[in-house]
């Protein structure tokens, strides 16, 4: 029995893009769909958008904001988002798309005409024993099938250390490989053969909005053949009678940064190709495969197999909500690591709303940076899932966003620090663009910056908080300035803002308000934030008793007439359009946040209660957020409930990509975030051990799982019990452990239990062990007797 847990497997090619698989790293992405008369490797650089470097802030901004803020005040909604729209949006209003390469094409000479199938169902005999899959462990795409009494095998990687698609082409007989390469694409401007095995293929990103697409960019193929014959032609590259093939994909723009385009696409493509091309194929798939599994492997999840996990991983998808299929949540916990690992690297664009792959030109959403949730979730794995270098591009962007959104504070606000509102593209845009309804929410930056404090709580990194604090510094500057008294509460509120994509009264303009409380939840974090960095830094005494001081007038959080916790500062839930909205903004405080938790009982209750009334349905990247939810509320059976919801047809893709629908990948990388919450928590400075497991998976081991405080954790569990935890403590710091028994702790010395001794260990309340560790230090954990 094939239980291996890392692999997604089918017995057929790819008939459609939802079918094909991912490849990436981090910055050059292929959809691979494995055919076997044809391939399509679907192609990607994070670097081609439309349009170009532009300022996208409204020169009438600042001059309409108070009125703005008066009308709101006075309940005048639908005048206020009239002027919103009018004076305060950015211009062009919407920002320019995330765009596609094209595609690379393989035509198998004499398939057709032998009667190939590209269904694998061997049909008149011509292709038999067909199996295409992706090894998540290695990042190694693999087709193998029978013609004609001959085996092939194809296997295709993106490799990180060498900057190339790499596809190598074998077969079980000499001389068996033959095919033509051509590309094609949308946006292309171009396509030759600049050498006797290369082929090429030059294109440029569109116009958007009235701004010229300025994104160059080239893609080279070349074939390095092992016997046979190479040759190309007009932009046709042809392999004949070959006994094997590495065929290797580079691309390269001219995009040096968001304000920067003077980079030379072919010189850049051309590099990575002849640096690839020096080394054989084996050893660029050992270096691949080391460098992905150096982070892939550092954590794991073990649940049990049955039957159901030999079957393709189309069909698992279909059947998960039955039951009996423990190891997919396993399988899905791992591919939302596997594909943030191929989509955001140190160096390139951070994943965006669909991580590093699109096949068109003007996706949905434009494929941007959607920050009023979609890019936070993103990135919610990176810290407990053990990927930390897969922060880095987040942070990247942040560094850029503080100049761009400077510029917006100073010309829409006239405000010191930066600001961002709900959707950033590669051109660092700020301003509110989409219209009011959506873009007139000022706070998308300031979660964003979250996740640098974030890092610091995972790693205690002083010298990275010291490189990232101007970031949170600036943020909180911005809100100093522009924070307005509520002339009803008294309150400090921002003003205008939204709660994300709702509404609270019919109409146009029932969104625009003040001091939604997400707001209010986002900025109490923020102030936090950087009154706790600047205090470790030793900087910045006078801005730390500002926002102090500013975090004291917030807005509290308020329980509403039906027992939720209220959305607006008034309690408007009852009458807001979208009972069941997808967004549930206000719980920030639950997740990601630690403002509502048990220590809170009677928020921690009114969460409950507005999760029921928003009710389980939801989008894709919904279902994942209420997956961290209910995790949050200990509720694990309601946690598990969601993901079997989000792992349905409707919701997840054959190919495992997360629908909203259309595909969207936060939903991922929700899903991986919220099975790491149900093993371990640690949002409260104490671990809290298997706080949410679900019945439906009562036996399993994790490890490698980062907690907050430098911890990284094993667990061992069984009959829906703990029976064995291991904690390396990276800083030294005092381990709190909570868990549903009492524990004994023992150090282990070295890297072996020998010579265990007793640790010192105080036990302030029932299922709780407090004790002092050393820096490189393991901890074993086990229930008392």
């Amino acid at each position: 029995m094939d239980t291996t847990p890392h692999r997604l497997w089918y017995p057929r090619p790819a008939r459609t893009w939802l079918e094909a698989l991912p490849v990436g790293n981090g910055r050059l992405g292929a959809m691979v769909h494995g055919g076997t008369a044809t391939e399509e490797l679907q192609l990607n650089e994070d670097t081609i958008w439309a349009g170009g470097p532009h300022t996208f802030d409204n020169p009438a901004a600042l001059g309409a904001l108070p009125e703005i803020r008066r009308l709101v005040f006075a309940g005048e909604w639908d005048a206020a988002q009239r002027l919103v729209d009018d004076a305060f949006m950015g211009v062009p209003v919407k920002q320019p798309p995330y765009q596609t390469v094209g595609s690379l094409r393989l035509a198998f000479t004499g398939a057709a005409e032998a009667g190939g199938q590209e269904d694998g169902a061997g049909r008149d005999g011509q292709v038999t024993d067909y199996r295409r899959e992706l090894d998540l462990a290695t990042a190694v795409h693999t087709v193998e099938y029978t013609r004609a009494g001959v085996r092939y095998r194809r296997e295709v990687l993106a490799s990180a250390p060498d900057q190339v698609v790499a596809v190598r082409l074998t077969a079980d007989a000499p001389g068996a490989i033959s095919f033509t390469a051509s590309f094609d694409s949308p946006l292309a401007t171009g396509s030759s053969s600049p050498d006797a095995t290369t082929i090429e293929l030059t294109g440029r990103g569109e116009d958007y909005g009235g701004v010229a697409g300025r994104v160059r960019f080239a893609a080279l193929a070349r074939a390095v053949a092992e016997g046979g014959t190479v040759d190309s032609a007009d932009g046709r590259l042809r392999v004949r009678g070959a006994d094997a093939v590495t065929l290797l994909v580079t691309a390269g723009t001219n995009y040096v940064d968001w304000q920067d385009l003077s980079g030379d696409p072919r010189r850049r493509a051309t590099a990575d190709l002849d640096g690839a091309a020096a080394r054989p194929y084996p050893r660029l798939r050992e270096r691949h495969v080391a460098d992905h599994g150096a982070l892939f492997g550092r954590a794991d999840l073990q649940l049990p197999a049955t039957d159901a996990a030999t079957r393709p991983t189309d069909e698992r998808v279909r059947a998960f909500a039955d039951g009996g299929d423990p190891q997919l949540a396993a399988l899905c916990f791992q591919f939302g690591r596997y594909l943030l690992i191929a989509s955001s690297r140190p160096g390139t664009q951070p994943a965006n709303l669909q991580g590093l792959w699109n096949d068109m030109t003007d996706p949905p959403w434009g494929c941007k940076y959607t920050i009023n949730i979609n890019t936070e979730m993103n990135y919610w794995p990176a810290g407990p899932a053990n990927l930390l270098e897969c922060w880095q591009p987040l942070f990247a962007l942040l560094a850029d966003l503080r100049v761009a959104g400077a510029r917006t504070a100073k010309d829409s606000y006239g405000a010191r620090g930066w600001v961002a509102h709900h959707n950033v593209d590669a051109w660092r845009g700020t301003a509110p663009v989409d219209g009011a309804f959506w873009g007139m929410w000022p706070t998308g930056g300031a979660w964003l910056a979250m996740s640098l404090w974030e890092h610091y709580r995972f790693t205690g990194d002083v010298a990275a908080l010291r490189e990232h604090y101007p970031v949170l510094a600036d943020a909180a500057r911005f809100f100093l300035d522009t924070l307005v008294t509520d002339p009803t509460s008294g309150h400090l509120v921002t003003c205008p803002s939204v709660s994300p994509e709702n509404a609270h009264h019919p109409g146009d303009g029932g969104s625009l308000c003040a001091g939604p409380t997400m707001d209010g939840q986002i900025l109490r974090d923020l102030f936090a934030a950087v009154d706790a960095a600047g205090r470790l830094l030793d900087v910045d005494e006078d801005l730390r008793a500002e926002a102090r001081a500013a975090a004291r007038r917030l807005p509290p959080m308020r329980v509403g007439a039906q027992g939720q916790l209220q959305e607006w500062q008034e309690d408007w839930d009852a009458q807001a359009p979208e009972q069941h909205h997808r967004h549930v903004s206000h719980l920030y405080g639950l997740h990601p946040s630690n403002q509502i938790t048990a220590d809170t009982p009677a928020l921690f209750d009114a969460a409950r209660v507005t999760l029921e009334q928003r009710g389980d349905a939801g989008t894709g990247w919904s279902l994942g957020w209420k997956i961290n939810f209910w995790a949050r509320l200990g509720d694990g059976d309601r946690s598990f409930k969601l993901l079997s919801d989000q792992l349905t047809p409707e919701r997840t893709a054959p190919n495992l990509f997360d629908l909203h629908p259309p595909f969207q990948i936060d939903g991922n990388f929700a899903a991986t975030a919220g099975i790491t919450e149900w093993l371990v928590q640690s949002h409260t400075d104490e671990l809290r051990l298997l706080p949410a497991l679900p019945g439906a998976l009562p036996e399993g081991r994790v490890r490698g799982l980062l907690a907050r405080g430098g911890f990284e954790v094993a667990l061992d569990w069984s009959g829906g019990a703990l029976t064995r935890a291991r904690v390396l403590s990276r800083l030294g710091r005092t381990a709190r452990v909570r868990a549903a028994v009492d524990l004994d702790v023992t150090e282990i010395p070295e890297v072996t239990e020998a010579g265990e001794r007793a640790v010192d260990v105080r036990r302030p309340a029932p299922g709780v062990a407090e004790f002092t560790t050393r820096e490189g230090s393991t901890y074993v954990l086990r229930p008392r007797r």
